[in-house]
């Protein structure tokens, strides 16, 4: 009999250890993962790959563990030339004093790239490898994401007051139907109505919002539920609370991605989770402005498929999955009383597949499955501090911090080698935040 020639494929990542997600809690010791062009072919022990494969390259890390790529489920990238500006104040008087007068001085395609190239560069060092994006000049943050291949669902935005994007509603849809339209069926990037919030959105526009979403099939990404003043106006404003009217306008459904959440009735958690809704946590903003916890654990054990964020770096202040995961784990025991609330392995489901599904990406990422595109991240758990690795997952999310983060790759390509950034200069990007720190500070002398 003749030998089975070995296999080609492209890359053949060896991990001591590998976390598919699905299954779940699942961790497979001394495995490998192919990959050819994009997407993972096998994922199987590191000798039966050896002899199977004939990779054009080989990345081996007998002490680091693979996971899918982090899913950052709502963030506002372009504010991370914001970082630290008004920090300790409550939600309103943050907002409406500080951050939107300095956005209206600042705002523009160059501020948005600029800030989006950091962010970038941030969230690969920390092992994400996707976002989902809500902030002004859609157009501007899609090409950049594109241009550092990067994966990305992009809001675009309704809000009924004049901004430098749009000055009217019309203004508003319009754009976004240009924006849409330009990257459909991008491989990388996907679009989303962000109609800021309830308080900032009226009737007519949410209507609006839930028609296009509809025809265009793609998600509505909202803040809601954010604060109890936020609720208290709702009813003053509308006698209803903000579910209840988004319901009423036809919004509470499975295109509907709710951010923050954390002013919920038992009534409330078991609509989410009958149509669909998905939920994103953002427990360290949340924590940091004040505004409320999430009941992460009753609304992942009603059903509602539950994902991790970081918000925007003003507000939380940056881009680190790895905090945010473990902060939204040890909260929702401390919300629910209740030590078993949302174990490692689901919070890094909700760190991975959970905004996968979120976004509408589940098919293609948020776990490490053959047929799904290969958004993988390498975490080294050699280090002092996460040894010895009793178990590896509650290690990943409750003793590692993204500095560990040594490998990453976005659809097959390397964006971050043994720490170093591929195609990317730093020094640059430091450079280029520092002189917006001192236009933005120029604004208050």
């Amino acid at each position: 009999m003749n030998p089975v020639p070995p296999q080609s494929c492209d890359l053949l990542i060896e991990a001591g250890y590998v976390i598919p997600v699905e299954p779940h809690a699942v961790v497979l010791e001394n495995h490998s993962v192919a990959v050819s062009g994009s997407e993972i072919v096998a994922i199987l022990p590191t000798a039966g790959a050896r002899a199977r494969f004939a990779p054009a390259q080989t990345v081996s890390r007998p002490d680091a563990v693979l996971i899918p790529g982090l899913v950052n489920a709502h963030t506002h990238n372009p504010m991370t030339l914001l970082r630290g500006i008004a920090d300790d104040l409550p939600l309103m008087v943050w907002l409406q004093q500080h951050i939107w007068p300095v956005e209206a001085a600042v705002i523009g395609p160059e501020f948005v790239a600029d800030g989006m190239a950091l962010a970038i560069a941030e969230m690969l060092r920390g092992g994400t490898t996707c976002a989902n994006e809500n902030y002004f000049f859609p157009d501007v943050q899609a090409a950049v994401y594109k241009r550092h291949g990067f994966r990305a669902r992009v809001g675009l935005p309704v809000i009924d007051f004049p901004t430098a994007w749009a000055s009217s509603s019309d203004e508003y849809f319009d754009k976004a139907g240009e924006v849409h339209d330009q990257w459909r069926g991008d491989a990388l990037i996907g679009t989303a109505f962000v109609p800021h919030a309830p308080y900032t959105v009226n009737d007519a526009n949410f209507e609006r919002v839930r028609m296009l979403s509809d025809q265009l099939d793609i998600p509505v990404h909202l803040h809601t539920h954010e604060t109890a003043q936020e609720i208290t106006d709702s009813l003053k404003q509308y006698g209803q609370r903000p579910l209840a009217r988004l319901d009423r306008l036809g919004l509470v459904n499975d295109r509907l991605i709710a951010i923050h959440m954390t002013q919920l009735t038992e009534a409330e958690i078991h609509l989410c989770a009958e149509r669909g809704v998905s939920v994103v946590h953002c427990p360290e903003s949340n924590l940091k402005l004040a505004s409320g916890f999430c009941p992460a654990c009753a609304l992942q054990r009603a059903g509602v498929n539950l994902a991790i964020g970081t918000d925007g770096c003003a507000s939380n202040n940056d881009l680190d999955m790895f905090s945010e995961v473990r902060t939204a784990a040890q909260l929702a025991k401390a919300v629910a009383n209740d030590a078993t609330a949302l174990d490692a392995p689901s919070a890094l489901h909700a760190a991975t597949l959970g905004g996968a599904r979120a976004l509408g990406f589940g098919d293609r990422i948020g776990s490490i499955e053959v047929g799904k595109q290969a958004d993988l991240a390498c975490v080294d758990l050699s280090a002092l501090e996460t040894q010895p690795l009793h178990h590896v997952i509650s290690q990943l999310i409750y003793a590692t911090g993204r500095h560990q983060v040594s490998d990453v790759w976005i659809a097959g390509r390397p964006k971050l080698i043994q720490r170093e950034l591929v195609d990317i200069d730093t020094a640059a990007l430091v450079a280029n935040a520092r002189q917006w720190h001192q236009r933005i500070r120029n604004l208050h002398s």
